[in-house]
């Protein structure tokens, strides 16, 4: 699309308001995973971060596949991003007592230190944000942010 074609806030088509919303949220996404990608220990990747992330927010003991599915990624990559943080002791995995053959991704003390380190390693550049984007905006779309996540995970099981 030419700037010149670009969605000037008159235009009342649905769909090209939610792409051009999605847009601009694939651009930030882009942007933010290179400046956290910047603030890892060596060796960690933001797939590395993310996998972590997760396992914190939501708890481990995990299957791989329920991680790959997750992730929409496949159960080959996910187990590649879950090797790199079993080798550096950040991860381990475990019997799945369900099921003999499966494992359980279990998140270590390590594990949640080298995350909690990378949140705080960004901290002062997300706090730089701030006095452009302005902390009362960035309170008052996550609301907003959090809605359209859990429509478009939705949505993704269909």
């Amino acid at each position: 699309m030419t700037k010149s074609n670009e969605h000037d806030g008159r235009d009342n088509n649905a769909g090209l308001v939610m792409f051009e919303l999605l847009n601009e949220v694939g651009i930030i996404a882009q942007l933010s995973r290179t400046l956290m990608e910047s603030r890892l220990d060596d060796g960690l990747t933001i797939h590395h971060f993310t996998a972590l992330n997760h396992l914190v927010r939501l708890g481990d003991g995990k299957t791989p596949m329920d991680l790959a599915r997750a992730f929409q990624v496949p159960k080959t990559s996910m187990s590649h991003t879950l090797a790199g943080l079993e080798k550096r002791g950040l991860i381990r995995m475990e019997p799945n007592p369900d099921d003999g053959r499966g494992k359980l991704v279990r998140l270590t003390d390590s594990g949640q230190a080298v995350r909690n380190r990378a949140i705080q390693d960004i901290a002062p550049d997300m706090a730089n944000i701030i006095p452009q984007f302005g902390l009362e905006d960035a309170q008052a779309t996550l609301p907003i942010l959090r809605k359209l996540r859990v429509v478009l995970d939705k949505a993704r099981n269909k």
